[in-house]
């Protein structure tokens, strides 16, 4: 399974060190279905391209946009492309995904799909699994996936970093995420005993604050490597983690 680091052009020489390939958050869809990057050294080859589509425009040309896309990779020597599509699916965004699919896998290259955007696979792009679930079975949950999308071989981890806080009883399994800094206050305020899900493949405490019950479900170095042994063993294609959410626990992680 190949593991690819999520990198702005500001991280990607720190993240370079730990040998995984690059996944260049460098790209953005701009107007007249152009392909932006930010500064990125010349030198910066290998790896894929990740392009966003934080407040962009319609994609009026998606033939335009797939060529810029695929000039991009050959000119830096990508591998592929991975689409950090945050909005919910659009025509426009459906129809650049299914050409960009085949027009990089006639060139030996990936496409790498959000999971809302699986009806665009086609079966010339693999599909990304959130590997940060609340609820249900870890294991299972990649199971039903690979039946789903035709196979593991089809399929990527996106692997987010859990830091959750339920206030219990949390009848809509949704919690209030936790940042870096104030997930570390919380442990030191609460000195808690920490458990390990199996099912979830994540630790977990509880702790009371002004009489309420809360139940805090996060991701360390160790569960975040049992998930990527699980996706590797299943056979999944790849796997991305963001820089920013893992570079304290890398050493852990790829040491």
């Amino acid at each position: 399974m190949q593991l690819y680091l999520a990198v702005t052009p500001g991280d990607a020489r720190k993240a370079a060190q730990f040998g995984k390939a690059l996944a260049h958050v460098a790209y953005r869809i701009g107007p007249g279905s152009t392909l932006l990057r930010q500064d990125l050294p010349l030198q910066s080859r290998g790896g894929i391209l990740s392009v966003s589509d934080r407040e962009a425009p319609k994609i009026g040309d998606p033939e335009a946009l797939c060529a810029a896309v695929l000039r991009e990779c050959g000119r830096r020597g990508y591998g592929g492309a991975v689409l950090d599509f945050e909005e919910p699916p659009r025509q426009d965004r459906l129809t650049f995904a299914q050409k960009l699919g085949p027009a990089l896998a006639a060139g030996r290259r990936t496409l790498y799909l959000p999971e809302s955007y699986a009806q665009a696979a086609g079966g010339s792009a693999a599909v990304l699994l959130c590997t940060a679930i609340s609820g249900g079975n870890f294991i299972q949950r990649l199971r039903e996936a690979a039946e789903a999308y035709g196979g593991a071989a089809n399929l990527a981890l996106d692997v987010q970093r859990l830091r959750m806080d339920f206030r219990l009883p949390a009848h809509s399994g949704e919690g209030e995420p936790l940042d870096a800094e104030r997930f570390q206050r919380l442990m030191e305020r609460e000195t808690p005993s920490v458990f390990f899900s199996q099912e979830l493949c994540a630790r977990y405490f509880t702790y009371v604050r002004d009489g309420q019950a809360h139940f805090v479900l996060f991701d360390d170095a160790g569960t975040l490597k049992q998930k990527l042994r699980s996706g590797a063993s299943m056979g999944f294609s790849a796997a991305f983690l963001m820089w920013p959410e893992i570079k304290d626990i890398a050493g852990e992680l790829f040491g």
